[in-house]
């Protein structure tokens, strides 16, 4: 099969076009012909050597997300056929035009589905629904702060969040990014380069500040972060990419008596990525296939200029999800 391949640590171009061998299915497995995968930035961190592949994974194939057409199924699978239509969460290899999956891994795509918005949905929409939902207990008439709400998590959070009827403070680098969050349902759109996002939300919400936070960034909002929540707040960290270390004052954590926790959805057992699927297929799929929420795409690429999609996302210029077309 073809496949982008990490050749060594380093730079985009470190990523080489080669085949290898196919992956072989288990008795619970399906084979795929992934017509589509899409970029994530632990896809970047992997190919600069700081993140290594989650055990069982291809260590040099990056890739956590695909959508294709089932080649072959396993002795024990029953739910998924040959020529299903089908996306999902990987642990890594899905910058190739085959890879191998759990059956329960597998979703059905809606009828009226390109492969393309199958592939920018699984990581995004779970990785929100999981800070939003089973960490920070998002509840109707709450306030919640998306950062990089333009980001393809910050997208599928900031919808997420409306839809169930929370008020969405979103920040973002542009205002063009701002206002396209606004289509999506925030409800206040901060500019982090002109305003301070703690200023403007201690202002709109009279001091109470917000119920819960999903913050991408780490170190730099930290003090930011917990100036911005009221009490009994809820801030989650989905992303550290502006650093991972900070000086902690515990006074506020425990004046405002805030919850702070982590999350992420790469290193986790199969039967802990079961849980966040079949959720999934419960309570966003059907929001999904109705049209009342969508995968937002910033660009495609095609598996050959996988090089040039990795230097695009490092700009971070993009509105939503990077997807590679593999077929």
């Amino acid at each position: 099969m073809r496949a982008a391949v990490i050749t060594e640590p380093g730079g985009p171009d470190v990523l080489k076009i080669m085949e290898v061998d196919d992956p072989v299915p288990g008795p619970e497995d399906i084979l795929v012909d992934v017509k589509a995968s899409a970029l994530n930035r632990a896809d970047m961190n992997q190919r600069q050597g700081n993140y290594p592949a989650p055990f069982g994974s291809p260590s040099d194939i990056p890739g956590l997300e695909f959508a294709g057409v089932v080649l072959q199924v396993g002795e024990r699978v029953q739910d998924i056929k040959e020529g299903d239509r089908v996306f999902g969460l990987l642990g890594g290899g899905g910058y190739a035009n085959r890879t191998v999956t759990h059956h329960r891994m597998a979703v059905k795509m809606p009828v009226d589905w390109d492969f393309i918005q199958a592939a920018a949905t699984p990581e995004v929409y779970y990785t929100a629904y999981d800070a939003l939902f089973n960490r920070a207990n998002l509840q109707m008439g709450e306030s919640v702060l998306v950062h990089a709400a333009g980001s393809g998590v910050g997208t599928a959070a900031v919808q997420l969040a409306h839809h169930a009827g929370a008020f969405v403070f979103g920040t973002a680098g542009s205002d063009e990014k701002l206002s396209r969050a606004s289509d999506l349902g925030m409800n206040v759109g901060i500019n982090y380069h002109d305003q301070d996002f703690s200023g403007v939300i201690k202002e709109l919400t009279s001091g109470s500040g917000v119920d819960v936070v999903i913050d991408f960034i780490g170190e730099p909002y930290w003090d930011k972060n917990i100036a911005s929540m009221a009490v009994l707040g809820r801030l989650v960290e989905v992303g550290l990419m502006g650093g991972s270390k900070v000086d902690v004052d515990l006074r506020p954590l425990m004046a405002k008596r805030i919850q702070v926790c982590g999350t992420g959805l790469r290193g986790r057992s199969l039967e802990e990525k079961l849980g966040v699927t079949a959720q999934f297929k419960r309570h966003v799929l059907p929001h999904l296939s109705s049209g009342s929420m969508k995968p937002i795409v910033d660009r495609t690429f095609q598996l050959d200029e996988v090089a040039d999609a990795h230097r695009y996302m490092e700009t971070n210029a993009n509105f939503g999800k990077i997807v590679l077309i593999i077929d």
